[in-house]
């Protein structure tokens, strides 16, 4: 796994062994930052369910400031910071390793606002379907900033309140939804 564009295309990532983490492949990351385009250093960016912090760094890397992980699972943190420290952005970016539910409140009481929000929720997980609805009216999404929900291509997310449901891409079995936040 490897960054693929921006200051830091080409550096190596690690991730940690077995299949808890399932990172984002690079070609839909690839996809991603060509969806996002100019989106990308229009503000804050905060990857949820952040994993070895792919999306994340590869954001960090094109630009976007500043940059805020959410992962929970501890062998995921572990991963990300190691990435982290071994590109030299670990001062650079802020990781909170908590729930994602308690993170985001934790961030909208900071009035932390991102003009793009990244979440890559586990597949599996049914508490993400609660807390993608409720990240619309959480605040946390700037005027006119994207929300990019990865998923199952058979389970698309529901559009989150506040937010208009743009484009679906496939890739695979992945999808990426974008949401937009029209109020800008």
């Amino acid at each position: 796994m490897r960054i693929v564009g921006g200051a830091l295309r080409g550096r190596k990532l690690a991730a940690p062994k077995g299949d808890a983490t399932r990172p984002t492949l690079e070609r839909v990351r690839e996809a991603l930052f060509d969806i996002l385009q100019q989106e990308i250093t229009g503000g804050g960016f905060l990857d949820l369910f952040a994993g070895t912090g792919a999306v994340g760094i590869e954001a960090w890397s094109r630009g976007a400031r500043p940059v805020v992980f959410v992962e929970e699972r501890a062998q995921a943190v572990a991963a990300l910071r190691r990435n982290m420290d071994s590109l030299g952005v670990a001062e650079m970016a802020r990781v909170l390793p908590l729930p994602a539910a308690r993170a985001l409140r934790i961030l909208g009481a900071e009035g932390f606002r991102a003009g793009v929000i990244f979440a890559d929720p586990p597949y599996a997980d049914p508490r993400w379907p609660d807390l993608l609805a409720g990240l619309g009216e959480a605040g946390l999404l700037a005027p006119g900033g994207v929300l990019v929900v990865e998923h199952a291509l058979k389970s698309p997310p529901e559009t989150p309140a506040g937010l208009e449901r743009g484009r679906s891409y496939k890739y695979g079995d992945t999808g990426l939804t974008v949401f937009w936040n029209g109020q800008g």
